[in-house]
């Protein structure tokens, strides 16, 4: 089940349109730095949207899906709301009525406003302060993000901290896509992850500890996407699957994709005329196929079913504060360094 959300400050957000002179189109608000559209020009010039979204801003705080959302200070689950460094523990916010903290805790990233403090017709930059002992967190930290147009499909998320006092830092976005022409089923979308390995949950979703290989036969080849695959074929034939409802894993990323040079993923529009491929420099992706979307009132005032879009995040791996023997780098920002994450999406005709 998806976190409860809390009430929304009553405070009218503020809204920003990107426009590229060749068509793509970027709607966002300060609340959450979120995005509420994203318009994509296909071959024939006519525009479509790629990701979920709400009829209205203020209805973003009636739903505990993350839409469109940047997430942190740590993105994904971190078990027991609990972290430890140099013999010091930290206990963090747990989600409600859970014993884990789930994308920086209830009151994250996701549910802030964000400051503008610049724009452009082709980009927005935001900054973000989060307190000592946000959330739980350790030390003050200072978060920019830039959202650029960068290309005539191209979408550019430039995100930089630092910190106080060394933190996990782990800040993605939380967009769920569908390239089809109707959003209604995501899983008839093709996608392809440039990973080996990926990680085991249990039935609270937390990892169980333990890489396993893509094509493990104990898996049945249903966490294997080297080559594009059908989300739909594998749907729920093995037991990791129907523990989760569906695809929410961490895949751990070829050192590549890990460093930027290749996409970590590429999702396929069933009717291929469009693709996304997803770019990044953080060590592991978490995939999540949306099955608790149902419910949730989408654009057109009809309420989506489950599995109406796929979230992919760029991030560390889940948990990884508690996991340094994971083989990635540290996912700990010290105070005299810089956090610096970079995600481009480049849609192609």
């Amino acid at each position: 089940m998806q976190p409860q959300p809390q009430p929304q400050p009553q405070l009218q957000p503020q809204l920003i349109s990107l426009q590229h002179p060749a068509g793509l189109a970027l709607d966002l608000m300060d609340w959450g730095a979120t995005w509420l559209s994203c318009r994509v020009p296909l071959a024939d010039h006519t525009l479509r949207e790629v990701i979920l979204g709400c009829p209205q801003p203020h209805d973003y705080s009636l739903q505990s899906a993350y839409l469109g959302a940047m997430i942190g200070r740590y993105a994904n689950r971190i078990a027991h709301a609990s972290i430890e460094r140099h013999g010091q523990i930290y206990h963090l916010t747990k989600e409600h009525h859970q014993h884990h903290q789930l994308h920086g805790g209830p009151d994250g990233f996701h549910r802030r406003y964000w400051s503008v403090i610049a724009q452009t017709r082709t980009s927005v930059s935001f900054q973000l302060i989060s307190a000592d002992q946000d959330q739980g967190f350790p030390g003050q930290l200072m978060v920019s993000l830039k959202v650029t147009l960068s290309g005539a499909r191209q979408i550019t998320l430039d995100i930089t901290a630092t910190t106080t006092r060394d933190c996990p830092v782990s800040i993605s976005h939380h967009a769920y896509f569908n390239l089809n022409a109707t959003h209604d089923d995501a899983r008839q979308q093709r996608l392809q992850i440039a990973a080996d390995y990926f990680l085991p949950v249990d039935h609270t979703l937390l990892p169980q500890g333990t890489l396993a290989r893509v094509n493990d036969l104990a898996y049945a080849g249903a966490f294997d996407f080297r080559q594009p695959t059908l989300i739909a074929e594998r749907w729920l034939t093995d037991p990791q699957q129907r523990l989760a409802g569906g695809y929410d894993h961490a895949y751990l990323l070829h050192t590549d994709s890990q460093q930027g040079r290749q996409p970590a993923a590429v999702l396929y529009a069933a009717d291929q005329r469009l693709c996304m491929k997803l770019t990044a420099d953080l060590p592991a992706m978490q995939l999540y196929t949306g099955q608790f979307l149902r419910g949730i009132i989408g654009r057109d005032g009809h309420p989506y079913n489950a599995c109406s879009g796929v979230a992919l995040e760029a991030e560390f791996l889940p948990d990884s504060p508690n996991h340094p023997e994971w083989p990635q780098p540290s996912c700990w920002l010290a105070s005299d360094a810089v956090y610096r994450h970079i995600i481009q999406y480049d849609f192609e005709v």
